[in-house]
Order: structure tokens, then C-alpha cells, then sequence
């Protein structure tokens, strides 16, 4: 840990990005050269008609209205804060779905700014940092999180939580900047439910690394944790609809879905590492994978004997870890929700992981420079650039093979028809899969195709009775229009 600054104003937040420029600009520049052409992409009909385009409560700012957006539960998420980014951005765009991608690509730009700042003040090392924020920028899991306009509240909230970890995440904590986190942690409640974790993380971070006792580090987090559960009490009294996503996993018991998701989380470091095809949607197997959990359960416990073993004498990792598998708890189902697998599930979980990669890169290369090369040179001095250099040998390469593979599953997402069209290739089993690539058919006045499509999707597809339902309705509705 870098030396901790006790008595830090409550703004020096900005005052440590404006003492990093380069690194804060270049970063920046690398989002908006990455990112910048979702500008032109238009709205996509998966959640974008309910958040923005029919959404009544993102179109006024009559005090009526504002009362509902602070009240009211939007397709089964209470993010207040999230819908009324969304009545700022109408303000300034109307129905230019450019605009709202816009707000997106600089909520992206902040969270990659504080993801460097945040990784840097923990390891001491602005390369580390760097490489962290880059990896999180750029990867092509973001890829959803940054130009789906529905996925708004995951950028916000990240914002909000990464904000509120850089005043709470420090051994010795004045009452200014206790406030100020407690502020940004409010707000990332009202924008995603997915903050309710937030608690938990400051208190890990107090008794491994800060040392703290443990009775005290609960303490701390009690009114934050009780502001937590009743969010996640109004989050969990919302979900009142099953339709969408996948639903082969509803009526799992506990157990089996813990089997199941040590299998994802394989993936998920999988994906982060060599990431392959992406999709809006998986369809993971949830029987006949015996081996794979039993595999995958012995790889995270010898995983977890590693990271106790290493948290003795650096409180660090074991700490990143369990902030790992915090922030992916929430979307883990042990509340059920209708999808098993995400990629915008990683958007956070990744900033641990990346720094816990480019660290031990970082620490290989230092030992090898300690134990190899400076015996060999005989005491004689060696470059202080020489390990920087390498490391950025070994990332730069990686980076530069997110970066193409972000770019070619940017344009997916420029349209519906596009979006679904590729999707359908990659998962057509999926019944919601072709029911949306229909709406997009039909959304165009191709109603005949989209009769076929969906005619088809009932024989070729194994629809539950929802969907199936759906589906009927749909030709029957559709029909009419010919």
C-alpha cells in the first residue's frame, strides 16, 4: 500500500487526477478512440423501449413526474438515479440515440480514470495501474456494458461505487471523507441494486488489510448495510416477472446452483484472460457437468488455500479475491434472476482481476531482475526502466488483442436487427433469442418474416409455456397485419 495521506480534503479525489495527467488523458483517449464510434449506433430493442424510448418518466420534469422517478420501479429495477440520467440525457438529445451512447462512452471514461487511480494507490506502481485501467477500458466484455443504453445503471453505479471505495478503502478514515463515501454509496444504491455489496467489500477491506477489529469493522458498516438491505428488499419485492433471458435454472435447489456457478466462474476467468465469441445471451449447460463442477471446485479451493497462504503477508490479494466474488454475488442466483451468464456481469469483477494478473507479472519480473540480472552485472547499476520496459512488452501485445476484438464486436451492436441477426447465430436454441429477432423483422415491417421466424422458433426451439405463449400471440397479432 502507498503511504495513506490522513487528513486529505474531501476534493482530493480531483485533485490526484489533475497530478496524473498523462496517464489520465491517455486513458481517456484510448476509451474514446475504442469506443468513439457507438455514437452512431441507434437504440436496440432489448430493454431500450422500456428505459428510454416508451418511458414516460424519462420525457417530463414536471414535479409529478419527478416523484415517480423517485418512487416508481422500472422493468424490475428501483434505479432512480439511472432513469433520471436518462430524463437529462432526453433533455439534450430528444430520441438521438447517439447522444445517450455519448453519456455512456464518458461514464466508461471515469470509471476507467478511477479505476487508475484506485489500483495505483493500492500497489504503488502507476505501470500496474495503468495496465489495469487499459485492460478494463478496452476488454470486449465491456463491450455491452458501455453501448447497450439500457445497461446505463451498471456504468453509473460503477461510477458511484468506485467513487465511494476511493474515500472508504484506506487504513485511517477522517469524518469528511467517511461522508463523502457514505454519499457515493447512496447514490450507487439509487442507480443498481448491484451496490448493496459495497458494505461488505469496506468491511473485508478493514479487517484484512487495515487490520481492524473485528467487532469495530462491523461496526462501521452497520447503517451502510442496513441502507444496502433495504434496497435489496424494494430489488427482490420488483421482480415480479420471469419473461426474457434464459430459465433452464428456475427450480434448482441452492446446492446444485453453486455447482453450477463454479463452472461459471471458470468461464468468466476464462473470458478474461482469452476472451473468444461473445454474445448478448449464453446458454451454459446446468445438467450432465458433474466432472466439470467437481474440476472446477477443487480449482477454486486450491485457489483459495493460495490467496490465505499469501494473505499473511500481503493482506492485498486475499482481499482482492474476495472482492472478486462479491461482485459477482449478487448475479450468481441465489436470487433468481433470468439469466445465468453476462458479460456485463464482469464489468467490475474484472478491475481485481486484472490487477491481481499485472501485479504478480509485475512481482515475476522484479524477482527475475533481483535473483538473474543483477548478479550478473556484478553490482552494477541497472536501468530503473528495465522492468517497466518489459512488462510493457508482455501487456502491450494483450491489450492490443482486446482492443481488435473489441472492435469487431462493436458493430453488432449498431442495431436491433443487427444485434439479434448475430446473436441467433451464436445461441439460435435460445426461444427469447428468435423472439427478438422477429421483433426486429417486424419492427422494420417485414411481417412475414418475422411470422416465419417466430413459426419456426416453436419447432426448432424448446419454448416453456411463457414463451410458447408468447410466441402464439405474436403470429396471432402479427397475422392481422399482412
Amino acid at each position: 500500500m502507498m503511504k495513506q495521506v490522513q487528513q486529505e480534503p474531501p476534493w482530493q479525489l480531483f485533485q490526484t487526477m489533475k497530478s496524473q495527467k498523462v496517464p489520465v488523458f491517455s486513458l481517456a483517449f484510448v476509451v474514446l478512440i475504442c469506443f468513439g464510434m457507438a455514437t452512431s449506433f441507434d437504440f436496440v430493442n432489448w430493454d431500450d423501449p422500456w428505459y428510454v424510448i416508451d418511458n414516460p418518466l424519462a420525457k417530463s420534469w414536471h414535479p409529478d413526474n419527478l416523484q415517480k422517478i423517485a418512487t416508481q420501479v422500472v422493468t424490475r429495477n428501483y434505479a432512480p438515479l439511472t432513469i433520471f440520467s436518462f430524463l437529462i440525457d432526453h433533455s439534450l438529445y430528444g430520441l438521438w440515440a447517439g447522444g445517450y451512447h455519448l453519456t455512456n462512452i464518458l461514464l466508461h471514461v471515469i470509471n476507467t480514470i478511477l479505476v487508475f487511480l484506485l489500483v495505483t494507490r493500492f500497489t504503488r506502481n502507476r505501470f500496474i495501474g495503468w495496465a489495469t485501467a487499459a485492460a478494463f477500458a478496452i476488454h470486449p466484455v465491456q463491450v455491452e456494458t458501455v453501448v447497450w443504453i439500457s445497461s446505463r445503471k451498471g456504468l453509473l453505479s460503477g461510477a458511484f461505487i468506485l467513487a465511494s471505495l476511493w474515500y472508504w478503502l484506506r487504513k485511517h478514515r477522517t469524518l469528511e471523507q467517511n461522508t463523502c463515501g457514505f454519499i457515493f454509496f447512496i447514490c450507487a444504491l439509487l442507480s443498481k441494486a448491484l451496490a448493496v455489496v459495497v458494505p461488505v467489500i469496506v468491511f473485508c477491506y478493514d479487517f484484512l488489510v487495515a487490520k481492524v477489529p473485528f467487532r469495530e469493522a462491523v461496526k462501521r458498516q452497520i447503517f451502510p448495510g442496513c441502507c444496502a438491505l433495504l434496497l435489496l428488499i424494494i430489488t427482490m419485492l420488483a421482480q415480479t416477472s420471469e419473461l426474457g433471458g434464459v430459465r433452464d435454472h428456475f427450480g434448482m435447489s441452492k446446492v446444485e446452483l453453486l455447482g453450477v456457478d463454479t463452472v461459471i466462474m471458470s468461464k468468466y476467468v476464462q473470458m478474461l484472460l482469452w476472451p473468444e465469441t461473445r454474445s448478448v445471451l449464453y446458454d451454459p449447460p446446468v445438467s450432465g457437468i458433474g466432472w466439470e463442477i467437481i474440476i472446477s471446485l477443487f480449482c477454486w479451493l486450491v485457489a483459495a488455500l493460495m490467496f490465505v497462504r499469501m494473505g499473511k503477508h500481503q493482506p492485498l490479494i486475499p482481499f482482492a479475491g474476495v472482492t472478486f466474488l462479491l461482485l459477482l454475488l449478487p448475479v450468481l442466483n441465489l436470487f433468481p434472476i433470468t439469466t445465468l451468464m453476462n458479460d456485463r456481469y464482469l464489468y467490475l469483477p474484472c478491475i481485481p482481476f486484472f490487477a491481481l494478473v499485472f501485479s504478480a507479472i509485475m512481482n515475476l519480473l522484479e524477482k527475475i531482475r533481483q535473483q538473474v540480472i543483477v548478479p550478473l552485472r556484478n553490482g552494477k547499476p541497472i536501468s530503473g526502466y528495465l522492468v517497466p520496459a518489459v512488462f510493457g512488452g508482455l501487456v502491450l501485445p494483450l491489450l492490443t488483442r482486446y482492443n481488435l476484438q473489441t472492435e469487431q464486436y462493436l458493430s453488432v451492436w449498431k442495431d436491433g436487427l443487427s444485434l439479434w441477426q448475430y446473436t441467433a447465430q451464436q445461441v439460435p436454441q435460445i426461444p427469447v433469442v428468435q423472439i427478438q429477432l422477429a421483433n426486429s423483422y417486424h419492427n422494420q415491417g417485414q411481417h412475414a418474416e418475422a411470422i416465419e421466424i417466430i413459426k419456426r422458433a416453436i419447432k426448432s426451439t424448446t419454448p416453456d409455456e411463457l414463451d410458447r405463449q408468447r410466441m402464439e400471440q405474436k403470429i396471432q397479432e402479427w397475422e392481422q397485419l399482412r
